[in-house]
């Protein structure tokens, strides 16, 4: 899973995949000695606000949808013939979510300088606007009034650019609001840039915005900001999860996660378990990686740790130490003998059919006998840029049925990691996890027995899965049919 592959500007409609260049020995030593960030000296704050701040009367306009939960209550006077006809569109008209609770909540501080450099209207905190309502009516407000015959606000709608100051979860939850447009056919779907403000933030990473808060943050908003004015777009797989389990219920399940009416599992495969005669179904859509096992156990631990003890989340250097101390304490380094065998690994529980690309037909993938954590992987970055899956080289891509992975070719890549000392080594990447498929389609297929409960998580945001002994519970992954548009900060 490489860089991501630029696809054109926001504006775009039609998007045609490319390759980015590669980079030349001369760029690369220009931008160790610092020169490639000579375009950024003396950026003027002023300009930088006419590249970015909507006309106040459509930021008015959006403010007001927004609070009122209605596209048209629009006030008459934002819509006075000829008020807006003097207005010009932005170049890159550009709205912020923060999320106040990410990594070593920056938020409040941030948020504040960015409504220095941008406006008031256009910054978000999703404690109080969520993305799902600004996609509603926000985005709406604006195409009420270009179907009046606005073209500032039709420009504004169709030149939107979205950045997201969070974690990964906080990103995913962002791209999985913007894809109702999708699924309404709209055709302008605003692209998304991150500022990362998350522990491991690898959505930031695969898409070259860095893997941490910047020390030097003040200045640095600048830059980001015109970055993300000028960034091309690139293309991102998104991946949907339903989960059908027995009667229960999820625990601490993450927001991305949803109860679902209907069970839409795929019918082409028979359950080979007895499936109960009423189950409990949740959707949901991760953009990194889904994963099953002592992983996420420790995650679901640390998260819980992180809610009851806030004061221990000072920053994500602070927070991989604690998240690296309690994992010590999980019993993934080191199993007692005298445990169950339950406890060791995941075949015990757990089934693995998959689908190849270009096939209609499932196929049962065994499971290694000492892997305790099983990941689906969409980045190539992984644990805070880690890459696990590694860089295959063509034979043994050939050998094993494999295509080098990328972030926007339909597939995922599914991985194992034996006990803690082997996910260390593979963190370190010394080694590369254990390679189990490359699938276009996953269904995993839980029994409890030895373990009464199972820990999943996806994207970062971990739950507790209840086991019943009688009934399997199912969890199957399907690529969205559509592909969310992300910034490349490059």
């Amino acid at each position: 899973m490489e860089t991501p592959r630029s696809v054109g500007e926001a504006s775009t409609t039609n998007f045609v995949a490319a390759r980015p260049s590669a980079t030349t020995d001369d760029a690369v030593t220009k931008r160790g000695c610092g020169l490639a960030n000579l375009r950024w000296v003396g950026l003027d704050k002023e300009e930088l606000r006419r590249r970015l701040a909507m006309p106040e009367y459509l930021r008015l306009a959006m403010r007001d949808c927004i609070k009122r939960k209605d596209s048209t209550a629009i006030p008459d006077h934002l819509l006075l013939p000829g008020g807006a006809a003097a207005d010009v569109a932005p170049h890159a008209p550009m709205v912020v979510f923060i999320n106040p609770k990410s990594g070593g909540r920056h938020g409040p501080v941030l948020k504040e300088r960015l409504q220095q450099l941008m406006t008031e209207e256009q910054v978000f905190d999703l404690t109080e606007v969520k993305p799902h309502e600004f996609v509603r009516y926000g985005l709406a407000c604006l195409e009420t009034i270009a179907a009046k015959g606005d073209e500032c606000a039709r420009e504004c709608r169709e030149r939107m650019r979205i950045m997201v100051a969070g974690g990964d979860g906080t990103v995913g939850w962002v791209l999985g609001c913007l894809g109702e447009l999708h699924k309404d056919g709209k055709t302008h779907i605003p692209p998304v840039g991150v500022i990362p403000l998350g522990t491991g933030n690898d959505l930031s990473r695969s898409f070259s915005w860095g893997g941490s808060f910047p020390f030097a943050w003040r200045s640095a908003m600048k830059r980001t900001l015109h970055r993300a004015t000028m960034g091309p777009v690139a293309r991102l797989d998104s991946w949907k999860i339903v989960l059908s389990m027995p009667s229960g219920e999820v625990v601490d399940p993450p927001y991305s996660l949803k109860p679902s009416e209907e069970t839409a599992l795929d019918q082409a495969l028979d359950a080979e378990g007895d499936v109960p005669p009423k189950a409990k179904s949740y959707e949901g859509v991760f953009y990194n990686y889904f994963s099953i096992g002592m992983d996420a156990q420790v995650a679901y631990g640390f998260h819980n740790l992180r809610n009851e003890k806030p004061y221990l989340a000072q920053g994500p250097f602070t927070n991989k130490i604690i998240y690296s101390s309690y994992s010590c304490t999980q019993g993934w380094f080191c199993t007692p003998c005298v445990s169950n065998p339950g406890l060791r690994g995941l075949r015990n529980i757990m089934k693995i059919h998959i689908k190849k690309a270009n096939c209609s037909e499932w196929e049962e993938i065994l499971i290694p006998k000492s892997v305790r954590s099983i990941v689906a992987l969409n980045l190539h970055n992984y644990g805070s840029g880690r890459h696990p899956w590694g860089n295959l080289k063509p034979n043994y891509l050939e050998k094993r049925g494999f295509v080098e992975a990328h972030c926007d070719d339909g597939l995922i890549e599914i991985f194992g990691l034996k006990q803690g000392w082997h996910a260390s080594f593979v963190m370190a990447e010394l080694i590369s996890a254990k390679h189990i498929a490359q699938a276009a389609a996953v269904r995993f297929e839980l029994r409890g027995g030895d373990w009464k409960d199972a820990f999943l998580q996806m994207d970062g945001e971990p739950w507790k899965q209840p086991m019943k002994t009688d009934y399997s519970t199912f969890v199957e992954i399907k690529k969205v049919p559509f592909q969310s548009l992300m910034i490349n900060g490059e």
